[in-house]
C-alpha cells in the first residue's frame, strides 16, 4: 500500500460512458517439427500455402519482449500447441512512433512468418494493436488475427463487478494511451465506467533493464504514476502494456487488494483458447509440451537473457533476421 504522496502533479482523463518449461525446445527448429522448406534462419523456400490445422503454431509478434509475457499466458492455456515468437528489437519502441509506421513493421513480420501457415497471429503489444489492428486484418483477411486491447478491456469490465459507476485505471505506453482505443473498448462494455488514463514512459526500460521488484528506483517510479490513480479510488487497475505484468507483484501489493489489476496478457491468452475451441483448431494433449521458437532483429544473445525472466524459463539462442528480410517479405507479400 501507499505510504505517502509524492508530490506529483499528474493530467488525468475521467470520462463516463509459474511457466512450467518441460519439453521447451532450446530451437524449436532441431525438433523437427517445423515446416519443411525452411533454412536455420527460416527464410521460405517454398511457396505460400493456406494449411491451417490444429497442430500450426500460434504466432505472437512484439516490438521486443513485452509480447513474452503473452506467450507466457498461451503456453499456460495452451500448453501442447507450438508458438512462434516475433520480436522486433531492431526497431523498438514501437510506442513513439506514428501508426503508419507501426503498420508497416507489423504488415512486413507477418508477412515473413505467413509461409509458417499460422493457425492464429497476436499481435502481443499494445500499442500495435491500437495502432495497426483493422488495417492488418484488411491486409490478410485469410488469416485469424487480434490483439490484447480488446480481452483487456472485457476484463477489465468484468473485474468492475456490479458498479454502477466503475473507476477504471489504465496504464500503457503514450502511444496507446494517445489512441484511446482502451476508453472505446471499455466503453462498449460499460458505458458509465470513468476511465483515468496515464502513460508511464519509464516502466519499458526499467523491465528490460532487468531491475527487480525490490529495485528503489522501480519502486518510486511506480509510486509516482499509480499514487494519484490511488488517491482517486480507482476499483480496476489494467495493465496496458504486455511487460507490466513482470511489475504485478508489486503493483498489486502497493494498491492493496481492493484494486482489481488487469493483466492484459493472461486476458489474450484465454481469448485465443475460446477462438480455437470455437473453430476446432485447439491442439490435443500428444503427451509433450509444445514447442517455443523465438525470432529477433537484433541483439540475440540480451533478448535470451532477459526472455528468462519474462517467461520463468531458459530459451536458448533465438533466431536472427536481418531487417531487410522484413522489407522483403513485405515487398513480396504486397504484390501478391
Amino acid at each position: 500500500m501507499f505510504l505517502r504522496g509524492a508530490g506529483q502533479q499528474i493530467s488525468l482523463i475521467l470520462r463516463i460512458g509459474n511457466v512450467k518449461g518441460k519439453g521447451i525446445a532450446r530451437d524449436g527448429a532441431q525438433r523437427g517439427r517445423w515446416p519443411a522448406g525452411f533454412g536455420e534462419r527460416g527464410s521460405p523456400r517454398r511457396p505460400i500455402t493456406k494449411q491451417v490445422s490444429p497442430s500450426s503454431p500460434i504466432v505472437v509478434l512484439d516490438s521486443g519482449l513485452g509480447g513474452l509475457t503473452v506467450v507466457r499466458a498461451i503456453r499456460e492455456a495452451l500448453p501442447h500447441d507450438d508458438v512462434l515468437y516475433f520480436g522486433d528489437t531492431a526497431r523498438l519502441p514501437y510506442g513513439s512512433k506514428s501508426a503508419e509506421t507501426v503498420t508497416t513493421f507489423v504488415r512486413q513480420i507477418i508477412s515473413y512468418l505467413r509461409p509458417y501457415e499460422p493457425k492464429h497471429v497476436v499481435i502481443g503489444c499494445n500499442t500495435a494493436t491500437a495502432m495497426s489492428l483493422n488495417a492488418i486484418r484488411n491486409d490478410f483477411p485469410d488469416l485469424s488475427i487480434t490483439g490484447v486491447i480488446e480481452p483487456g478491456a472485457r476484463a477489465a469490465a468484468e473485474a468492475a463487478g456490479t458498479k454502477e459507476y466503475p473507476l477504471i485505471g489504465i496504464i500503457a505506453t503514450e502511444g496507446t494511451i494517445r489512441s484511446k482505443a482502451y476508453e472505446i473498448a471499455i466503453h462498449k462494455r460499460r458505458a458509465r465506467a470513468r476511465l483515468l488514463t496515464r502513460p508511464t514512459p519509464l516502466l519499458v526500460p526499467l523491465i528490460e533493464e532487468g531491475r527487480s521488484l525490490d529495485d528503489p528506483v522501480t519502486k518510486m517510479a511506480i509510486r509516482q504514476y499509480l499514487l494519484p490513480m490511488y488517491q482517486r479510488g480507482m476499483d480496476v487497475l489494467v495493465l496496458g502494456c504486455t511487460h507490466y505484468p513482470i511489475l504485478k507483484p508489486l503493483i498489486q501489493r502497493m494498491v492493496g487488494a481492493k484494486v482489481a489489476v488487469v493483466d492484459s496478457a493472461e486476458a489474450c491468452a484465454e481469448d485465443v483458447a475460446r477462438r480455437l475451441r470455437a473453430v476446432g483448431l485447439l491442439r490435443g494433449d500428444r503427451g509433450e509440451p509444445g514447442d517455443l521458437r523465438c525470432f529477433v532483429t537484433d541483439n540475440t544473445p540480451r533478448f535470451s537473457a532477459l526472455a528468462a525472466r519474462f517467461l520463468g524459463m531458459e530459451v536458448g539462442e533465438a533466431t536472427w533476421v536481418n531487417v531487410d528480410e522484413l522489407y522483403r517479405a513485405g515487398e513480396v507479400a504486397s504484390r501478391l
